[in-house]
């Protein structure tokens, strides 16, 4: 037990450190999640007053606008439910919505070394690989956001690693743990469909090939716990299905509305104005529409070669991966990897660069890092069969110390480069918020931003989001919230303001306010009756 204990002290201390950092929301997502899990905590429900994106209200403004609105008709409720016992023992403050992340997601470094020491890695794999995920290089900074990082990976690893063991036949009622990890995984994260679908692709992989076997080979797997993988993953899923149905009457209502599916750019994602439809998004033509779908491949590669693999260990994890390519350990995890991006390039593609694929691909990261470990053996003893000189195991060790090294080195830089940009805009909402403040806003007055999440979360001031829509529409989306206050950030908008911003004012929009920091303005809003 000392080697896995260490290595959950190893990724609790760096997620810790992380925290003393920057322990606040530092993006929509992460805000969101607090603001829903302060309002659990309130006791007012999944309920928030504010719209982050128009497709919690079905892409366009409602017959009957209102604030507040049910929650999570986009985002699943899972990031926010952990945070509500921490509130609710330390309170209010950032550090305790982001602490359960940081116990909770430390675990995959303990659970990375059982599962390459279950596969037969040399004891230095499995403890290199529990350190890289420890301190995963340019991904380290998100694990300890109030997101599903921290949630998604060690979950869906447990479930493959679960899958693996049932195909495997070490413990065949394995899938039924898998189906229930699944269903927890999915309860952080939509994608956690894709693992359970990848569960069922093993399940008949592993048939097919004691199909082919003419009985020589046995399936490893019965029907029976196949059928109990789904029945836990369902019952997993089914209050929350249930509260889905009952509120929204459809089990994702952010994909009812055609904004998640059938926009042409990510540009339309935020639009109201403009039809998000399937015969639209075939309009564009066959061109086109190939071209948007290499894209988002192309974008979640380099997401994942950049972010997870740092870029010099992507040649050994494809080194790694093909000498394990007929292994039923890595079977179920290779299905997933497969799926996942062939989903960001066929129906997510234009949301790839919005950081849709990196929530994802984290839980990618501690199979890939086995992986590349073994990649540098298969290198190492494919040189030393050539180079008398050379001493195999002991060039392994040196690399695989040089690549945790190389970890440590890109968690630092990784972590200073971006905590540096969250504390920009961190600054940049504080003075928002106290511009607001100065200008006397009523506690109850509603506000329009580009960042509707975050500007709840550091003003408490509710209000929706700045639309990617002509100056006509915006003033439509003002009046029927009653928003009393424009916040515009010429670091980040939407085309209709920029003449705002440059001084040509429409007449319900009164003089700006500043904030102190240039391009950073706030505008009451003349609206009328």
């Amino acid at each position: 037990m000392r080697i896995p204990l260490l290595l959950y002290g190893l990724a609790l201390a760096v997620r810790l450190v992380l925290i003393a950092q920057f322990p606040y929301p530092a993006y929509p997502d992460s805000a969101y999640y607090v603001d829903v899990a302060r309002s659990l905590h309130a006791g007012t429900g999944f309920n928030v007053d504010f719209i982050w994106i128009f497709a919690e209200v079905g892409g366009k403004i409602p017959a009957d606008p209102m604030l507040p609105i049910p929650s999570n008709a986009h985002w699943m409720p899972l990031a926010s439910i952990v945070q509500v016992p921490f509130t609710a023992l330390f309170g209010d403050v950032a550090w305790a919505s982001a602490l359960p992340f940081a116990l909770i997601g430390a675990i995959a470094a303990p659970l990375t070394w059982a599962i390459a020491r279950d596969f037969g890695a040399r004891d230095s794999v499995a403890v290199g690989a529990g350190i890289l995920t420890a301190v995963p290089l340019l991904s380290a900074v998100y694990l300890v956001q109030p997101d599903n990082f921290s949630l998604f990976q060690p979950l869906v690893i447990g479930s493959l690693w679960l899958g693996a063991r049932a195909l495997r036949g070490s413990s065949p009622w394995a899938f039924i743990g898998a189906g229930l990890l699944a269903g927890l995984a999915t309860l952080s994260r939509n994608d956690g469909l894709l693992v359970l679908a990848a569960l069922g692709l093993a399940f008949a992989w592993d048939r097919w090939r004691a199909w082919r076997s003419a009985g020589a080979r046995p399936p490893a797997t019965s029907f029976a716990a196949a059928i109990g993988c789904v029945v836990a993953f369902v019952l997993v899923m089914a209050p929350w299905w249930a509260r889905q149905l009952a509120v929204f009457g459809s089990l994702s209502p952010s994909t009812a509305s055609g904004k998640v599916l059938f926009i042409r750019s990510i540009e339309e994602w935020n639009s109201i104005s403009t039809p998000a439809t399937l015969g639209r998004l075939l309009d564009m033509g066959i061109g086109p529409l190939l071209q948007t779908r290499v894209v988002g491949l192309v974008n979640a590669l380099m997401i994942y070669i950049t972010l997870v693999a740092g870029v010099v260990l992507a040649p050994f994890m494809l080194v790694g991966g093909w000498a394990r390519r007929r292994s039923r350990d890595f079977g179920p995890f290779f299905i997933y990897a497969g799926l996942l991006f062939a989903f960001s390039a066929i129906v997510s593609a234009v949301h790839v660069p919005g950081g849709t694929f990196i929530h994802s691909a984290i839980a990618l990261a501690p199979f890939s890092y086995i992986l590349a470990l073994e990649g540098i053996n298969v290198a190492v003893e494919w040189v030393a069969r050539r180079r008398a000189s050379w001493d195999a195991a002991r060039a392994s060790r040196m690399f695989t110390g040089a690549v945790v090294a190389f970890a440590l080195v890109c968690a630092v830089a990784g972590s200073l480069v971006v905590h540096g940009v969250w504390e920009d805009r961190r600054e940049r909402a504080l003075a928002v918020a106290t511009t607001l403040g100065d200008a006397g806003a009523g506690s109850a007055d509603r506000v329009m931003s580009i960042d509707a999440a975050s500007t709840k979360y550091w003003s408490d001031h509710g209000g929706v989001v700045l639309v990617n829509d002509p100056i006509e529409t915006i003033h439509e989306v003002a009046r029927a919230y009653g928003i009393e206050w424009l916040v515009l950030d010429a670091k980040e908008s939407v085309p209709a303001a920029a003449p705002i911003l440059a001084g040509n004012r429409p007449s319900w929009v009164g003089p700006p306010l500043s904030t102190g920091i240039a391009g950073l303005m706030v505008y009451p809003l003349e609206l009328g009756s």
